[in-house]
């Protein structure tokens, strides 16, 4: 009972403010791109702190954060983490699914933050699309970031990574950091939320160079470990 209170809570505060900043971010951002960014951090840190303060779930990163020209791929377990890529990077590209952006100011604000939107239904199309706007994206000096499992998955499912990882390793030569997390025990679908502790570990960069094979093995290997166990860079 005392979940689904504090579930309650959260869902009707964080969404009150959702649109609240959405509609100033829409409204300035075409006057002001830069606000665009700093209106998007500030949701996610809205986000995060309603999360701890209403639903009880708390968030401990653990390991340095990467910035720059690199590809930090996420385990994907729950929306919680998709929240965490505004709020742990100061500007990041985001890749995600193309139909995102037809979510009604969202999508205006992600495509205008520079996410880099995929339409799965188009193909190769699609995978050459989504190479030109990460190498503009990294010409910038923005970081990658990327779900390679392509789409949620429960605690304890560890499915085979999509090909887009490799495609941007590949083409961008630049490093991958792995992420590890255990957001699903407390943010699972649904309304109610269980508190806890989310842990996100950020594991040490992956080289470029490697193959295809031994890209997607380490990554694997490392987003599916325990992220309270991880080894870290210091």
């Amino acid at each position: 009972m005392i979940a689904l209170v504090r579930s309650l809570a959260f869902a009707l505060v964080f969404l009150s403010g959702t649109v609240v900043l959405a509609l100033a971010i829409r409204g300035i951002g075409p006057w002001r791109p830069g606000f665009v960014r700093r209106g998007s951090h500030l949701w996610a840190r809205w986000f995060v702190g309603c999360a701890r303060w209403l639903a009880g779930v708390r968030l401990e990163v653990r390991g340095r954060v990467p910035d720059g020209r690199v590809i930090v791929a996420f385990k994907h377990q729950s929306a919680f983490e998709t929240y965490l890529t505004l709020y742990l990077f100061p500007n990041p590209a985001v890749v995600l699914k193309r139909e995102l952006l037809d979510i009604p100011l969202w999508g205006w604000i992600a495509q205008t933050h520079g996410s880099i939107a995929v339409d799965r239904a188009a193909g190769p199309a699609a995978l050459r699309a989504m190479l030109r706007a990460a190498r503009a994206r990294v010409a910038e000096g923005r970081p990658i970031l990327i779900f390679p499992e392509g789409t949620r998955v429960p605690p304890g499912a560890a499915p085979p990574l999509k090909p887009g990882l490799y495609a941007l390793y590949a083409a961008l030569g630049i490093p991958v950091v792995p992420v590890a997390l255990d957001s699903g025990r407390s943010w699972p679908k649904g309304l109610i939320k269980r508190p806890g502790v989310v842990t996100l570990a950020f594991g040490p960069a992956i080289p470029p160079g490697l193959s295809q094979a031994e890209l997607e093995a380490r990554v694997h290997a490392a987003i599916n470990a325990d992220p309270r166990s991880t080894a870290i860079e210091p």
